[in-house]
């Protein structure tokens, strides 16, 4: 595939790894979400790194924690051989009320192995 080719894909084509991390991470069930990332992922999120599974377990514990809010898929697209951006509509208590948010996956086989979350 080429390198800066997109194509889009939907929630059914998503690989399952992403497909069991969102509803998981939305549920605010962090011992499923934690269940699709390898031993040595990545996270980032506002601007903090989260590097393996005992700071993104906290990290899946704690974020957001204070707000409550719900999130719709908007779409997805395959950017790489194993990279994916999944766009999520927020709506709820947290400053500004909504945005959308690129979770941007990179995967190695079934696992994880980096999350980026940003506008």
């Amino acid at each position: 595939m080429e390198p800066n080719r997109e194509t889009a894909v939907t929630w059914e084509e998503l690989p399952t790894a992403i497909a069991v991390y969102l509803p998981a991470h939305q549920a605010r069930d962090p011992e499923t979400a934690i269940g699709a990332f390898a031993v040595d992922a990545v996270v980032t999120d506002e601007g903090r790194t989260y590097r393996g599974l005992d700071e993104i377990r906290t990290w899946l514990v704690d974020g957001g924690s204070g707000y409550t809010y719900t999130t719709d898929f908007v779409g997805a697209h395959r950017v790489g051989d194993a990279q994916f951006d999944v766009v999520q509509h927020l709506e709820g208590n947290f400053p500004g009320g909504s945005a959308d948010l690129h979770y941007r996956f990179d995967l190695d086989g079934a696992s994880i192995t980096r999350l980026t979350i940003e506008p």
